[in-house]
């Protein structure tokens, strides 16, 4: 078990990628909270992995909710080792100047502003001990954009961005920070991303821009999040992960 003992909180993890994350980290022998606004969602997929997970309802973009999910994980499990930042929000794919004022903040709120909070909720804590992981899950949007997600693309290159700034800054802590792009994926903000209904000729001509001739699935990023959070990854710090199919070549 390559997490054994190991505390983790996984946030967006009532679905998608970060339910996938919780679950993965908990084969692997973690104990996880799993944090999300859909908080009976949340209570499914802790009841599905039993024991070793607990549900707290959190809005990331909130530092009261941060706090509580915090303090659950200390409560139930102990002293925190892992995070990852996964709850993400997009705007639907169209063009930039129609993308309303809450949209856009809504977008930076939940992708940057909910890193922030809980970077300063953990890393006290993990600078006490001389160890702790930060996992946060960026976009190849970051990378390489799309047309029509303008708001959403410059949240995610933050994120990319600021998860290898914090790396560098936490390095002599021994707190290691990465940072997991994937390409678009088979979740639900799928048809926020194309713009379009979900239908098979839609989904086609976007895949057909990846390489490997496929969207990601959840368990695509939660192989690269089981890794970095590893002993095995104990000397990567500040990598921005293409999870891709070769999208960013």
């Amino acid at each position: 078990m390559r997490l054994k003992n190991q505390v983790a909180i996984v946030t967006g993890a009532a679905s998608g990628f970060g339910a996938e994350i919780a679950r993965s980290f908990v084969r692997e022998g973690a104990r996880v909270v799993i944090a999300d606004l859909n908080e009976a969602g949340a209570q499914k997929v802790a009841a599905e992995i039993g024991q070793a997970a607990v549900a707290v309802k959190c809005d990331v973009s909130q530092r009261a909710d941060i706090d509580r999910a915090v303090k659950m994980a200390r409560e139930h499990f102990g002293d925190i080792d892992i995070v990852v930042n996964n709850a993400g929000f997009t705007h639907k794919n169209q063009p930039f100047l129609d993308v309303d004022e809450a949209t856009y903040d809504r977008c930076f709120d939940v992708n940057v502003k909910a890193i922030y909070h809980m970077i300063n909720a953990v890393v006290p804590a993990m600078r006490a001990k001389k160890s702790g992981c930060i996992i946060n899950i960026g976009s190849t949007a970051g990378l390489r954009p799309r047309p029509g997600l303008t708001w959403y693309n410059a949240s995610k290159g933050a994120a990319n961005l600021l998860s290898k700034s914090l790396a560098v800054e936490l390095a002599g802590d021994n707190i290691r920070v990465n940072v997991i792009c994937p390409v678009m994926g088979d979740t639900g903000m799928l048809g926020d991303f194309m713009g379009v209904p979900d239908t098979p000729e839609n989904r086609a001509r976007f895949i057909a821009t990846i390489p490997m001739g496929r969207l990601s699935v959840p368990k695509d990023i939660a192989n690269a999040a089981v890794f970095l959070a590893s002993e095995e990854a104990s000397f990567l710090t500040g990598l921005e992960l293409p999870v891709d199919g070769g999208r960013t070549i």
